[in-house]
């Protein structure tokens, strides 16, 4: 009876000690998730709504529900400008929509600056900054950089005419800098940013403010006008004076005539009769 006794004594400490190592076991298991369910907490990014485009989006194209959906966006991340209500992307509803201005692909955020405020066009007048003007220039293929420039660029203008010098000869035919860094908005008809092919245009028209039309006006009156594409990753303005004459082209300098000073003559004058007789003499010293 005790031998029964003592081995059900022992295989219950057995099952007890296996029951506390199990439990043991799982506690761990159950602290060692919970810690990385923190972790992972701590690791979350806050997010927001921003509507994204369904499908790829090319200029001219209305912006339908049908083409824009929600996703969660990063709040650090959010692009400037990015749509993060329905009420702000359509205000007025399926009756007046906004105009693509640049192609936008799929999943790419729909920002204010790529499309046209509700029911306008994507025209030149929906990419006039604030206080600026369109101004038409006309180019031929040499003067439009081959037909390689298109919306967007910026270019540098020079202005090649007749030099005027009120108060010395003329210069003759100069060209000048006018206007540094202005801004592309449409060559020929054309608004499209996004357009790759090359054409020869025949105007080309320029973002700029009314002073700045006023010069380009007249500069094209009575001059000719040239164009200078500005590289993509130049942002820096040039301010120095750019001119170049005939004159600077030769490398002709110009020579400037110093008359040479006359010796001073001093003489005495002595009459004799009805005539004077003028004798030199040397001219004393400090006069």
């Amino acid at each position: 009876m005790r031998l029964v006794f003592g081995l059900v004594l022992l295989i219950g400490m057995g099952l007890a000690g296996f029951a506390v190592y199990m439990a043991k076991d799982y506690i761990s298991a159950y602290q060692e998730q919970l810690a990385q369910e923190r972790a992972a907490r701590a690791q979350m990014v806050e997010t927001v709504d921003v509507f994204v485009a369904n499908r790829a989006l090319r200029y001219g194209e209305k912006i339908r529900k049908k083409d824009v959906r929600i996703v969660k966006w990063p709040v650090d991340a959010v692009p400037p400008g990015a749509f993060q209500s329905g009420k702000k992307l359509f205000p007025k509803g399926e009756e007046k929509l906004r105009t693509v201005l640049r192609a936008m692909e799929e999943g790419e955020a729909i920002m204010a600056v790529k499309v046209t405020a509700p029911g306008e066009e994507a025209g030149v007048s929906s990419r006039l900054g604030k206080g600026k003007r369109a101004f038409a220039i006309r180019v031929d293929v040499a003067s439009g950089v081959s037909g390689f420039l298109r919306p967007g660029d910026r270019v540098d203008i020079y202005w090649t005419g007749q030099s005027l010098a009120p108060d010395g000869p003329a210069r003759g035919e100069l060209t000048k800098l006018i206007e540094s860094g202005v801004k592309l908005l449409a060559v020929d008809q054309i608004a499209d940013a996004d357009r790759s092919n090359p054409t020869i245009a025949r105007t080309v028209t320029v973002e700029a403010t009314p002073l700045q039309v006023a010069a380009l006006a007249q500069a094209q009156a009575t001059g000719k006008l040239s164009l200078a594409l500005v590289g993509i990753n130049d942002d820096n303005e040039v301010s120095e004076s750019v001119e170049v004459d005939s004159r600077d082209l030769l490398g002709i300098e110009e020579q400037q005539i110093v008359k040479a000073e006359q010796p001073r003559v001093c003489t005495i004058r002595t009459r004799r009769g009805s005539e004077i007789i003028e004798t030199p003499i040397p001219c004393p010293a400090g006069n």
